[in-house]
């Protein structure tokens, strides 16, 4: 139950109607108990009637038709007092699971790219919707039972004391064993939600991996492979929630038992006191409907303890993630000018999730206003740079400064809303293509005439308009109905029309051909004027004109110069040169 404390701040959030949800349960238990005496004495009334050879009379009829009437009365009201305890208690439940699942969403996007390279996306996707799904029948239905459970022991218990102390505790012996029952099960149940609820997030992960896969899995004809590891997962998940099931199907018709006990008790030692004169009729049948009017909320406390369990179990997992702490934390500082100078000082990198060295005592300045291109082989940690310039990572050793400031001082809002990045991997949201443009528009200010201007730049206007919809055009998943260098295009539409300090091209021009390359580059010429820009190329061609250039080998700034320079040194730029013109000799 520790797990379930987090929730204690929802319970005051709306501690109102969780109060007014206890008025009602009391008020709806008053009046079941007043209920059932009238029908008790209605019982000895007409008893006593009977044993006194009274006829039925015209005032008798109208004294039997007020007792009837009341206790119409009493179970309406009954019944109303009820509605508007699951009005209080069960919305309450849908308010919190709607809090609780704004708050998973608002804690997933703080927390850094380490946590999403750690845990899968079935996983996290599960934690917030089935977890959170266990949780609010927790918050709701058994909380609502269990409320109405103790108001009908305040209520009923009172009432049976005052018919007979000696038959009630008779008739409640068989609790203790109740009690014991449930706390034994409670703790197996908890064990097993627990094993269950890890078997569906496995199966969330592999049916999701599945689906992003689907092109990959049909090219390689792995169908009934892919099928038969999934019948490996959900045969697993089955026997995992069967031995839950059995263990919650053996434990209600337990507590059935016992009430049916209850009922025995009542019957025999009811009988033998009525027998001897010491109780009426009307207070036995009384008692007999105190005590089944029992067996509902008594039976419940077995589905209860289940709902509950699983909910701790379920808690416990959503609280694992909420407690994760996001490494990179943002500063307090907000600069209200930046003019997008970037400075690296010996900055080092070491991953934490494979423990790879990335970069070495890097140094570098690139001025504002200025265009700075870093190229080098595959893995020689070029991504890396751009990556601590918007603070994805950290840096392990040394310090990225911007205007001057240590990035770890700015506010993560202020630093990155003034970056334009465009990522190496491509992301596109199925949405049409302009909101994908928009995206990158935090303002929201900007209208179609900005999302043309950002696509033509990017190279991409003429092939967007060959669509029938144009840029209402609804992409699917990933942005699947585009190629390769389509969704390069956008997605750099997307940081152009950011108009940032800072624009970031991480190999964003990799898919896309020789001559509509050329094209961009004399596009982006405007744009790079009035703005710090970071290109991240293989492609010599791609970075040439740019007024700085970095050589990067094995995370180590190897040579660093202008394009002409670099050439003139004849080391590893001047060969990825060459190499790059005989390759193009050679596609000719």
């Amino acid at each position: 139950m520790k797990s379930l404390k987090h929730l204690n701040q929802y319970f005051w959030k709306y501690r109102y109607r969780f109060l007014l949800g206890f008025v009602f349960v009391a008020v709806n238990n008053y009046f079941g108990a007043e209920a059932k005496l009238y029908v008790g004495k209605g019982t000895d009334y007409v008893k006593g009637l009977m044993k006194q050879g009274i006829p039925f009379s015209s005032s008798v009829n109208r004294e039997l038709l007020v007792f009837a009437l009341l206790i119409l009365g009493l179970v309406l009201l009954q019944a109303i007092f009820m509605f508007f305890m699951r009005q209080m208690i069960i919305v309450m439940s849908r308010l919190i699971e709607y809090d609780s699942k704004n708050e998973i969403y608002r804690h997933y996007e703080q927390l850094d790219q380490d946590f999403y390279k750690r845990n899968n996306t079935g996983d996290l996707m599960n934690r917030i919707s089935e977890d959170v799904s266990r949780v609010r029948m927790y918050t709701g239905p058994a909380m609502m039972y269990v409320i109405n459970t103790a108001g009908s022991f305040f209520f009923t218990i009172p009432f049976m004391f005052h018919i007979s102390i000696r038959l009630t505790l008779i008739i409640l012996s068989p609790m203790p064993v109740i009690v014991i029952s449930i706390w034994y099960v409670s703790s197996l149940i908890n064990r097993r939600s627990t094993e269950v609820q890890r078997a569906l997030s496995k199966i969330a992960t592999f049916t999701q991996e599945t689906f992003s896969g689907i092109r990959v899995m049909k090219a390689f004809a792995r169908e009934e492979k892919i099928n038969e590891q999934f019948g490996h997962e959900t045969q697993n998940y089955r026997s995992l929630y069967l031995r839950l099931v059995k263990t919650e199907g053996a434990f209600q018709p337990l507590v059935l038992l016992m009430v049916g006990m209850c009922n025995i008790l009542a019957i025999y030692f009811g009988g033998m006191a009525y027998i001897h004169s010491e109780i009426s009729l009307g207070e036995i049948i009384t008692l007999l409907m105190f005590i089944n009017g029992l067996i509902w909320p008594i039976a419940s406390l077995g589905w209860v303890t289940s709902l509950v369990q699983r909910a701790a179990a379920s808690q416990e997992r959503i609280n694992e993630f909420l407690q994760t702490k996001p490494a990179i934390q943002g500063g307090t500082s907000q600069l209200t000018d930046i003019k997008g100078k970037i400075e690296f000082q010996n900055v080092s990198l070491t991953y934490a999730d494979s423990g790879q060295q990335a970069l070495k005592n890097v140094s570098f300045v690139l001025n504002a206003g200025k265009s700075l291109a870093i190229v080098g082989r595959t893995g020689a940690g070029k991504s890396s740079i751009a990556g601590l310039i918007s603070r994805l990572y950290d840096t392990t050793q040394g310090a990225v400064l911007l205007d001057d400031h240590n990035i770890k001082t700015l506010r993560l809002e202020t630093l990155r809303g003034n970056t334009g990045y465009v990522p190496q991997e491509v992301f596109l949201f199925s949405d049409t293509i302009s909101n994908n443009i928009l995206f990158g528009e935090s303002s929201e200010k900007a209208g179609q005439e900005e999302v043309i201007k950002a696509a033509k730049i990017a190279a991409i206007h003429e092939g967007i308009m060959e669509f029938p919809g144009g840029y209402e055009t609804l992409l699917g998943e990933r942005g699947i109905n585009l190629s390769g260098g389509q969704k390069q295009r956008i997605s750099m539409a997307r940081a152009i029309i950011k108009s940032p300090s800072i624009l970031i091209l991480d190999d964003c021009l990799s898919a896309i051909d020789t001559e509509t390359e050329e094209e961009i580059l004399r596009n982006l010429d405007s744009v790079m004027s009035a703005r710090t820009t970071l290109i991240i190329s293989h492609r010599i061609s791609s970075v040439k004109q740019c007024d700085q250039i970095l050589v990067l080998d094995k995370g180590v700034v190897a040579e660093k110069g202008n394009h002409e320079s670099l050439l003139f040194q004849n080391g590893i730029y001047a060969s990825m040169y060459k190499q790059q013109l005989l390759e193009k000799d050679n596609e000719k």
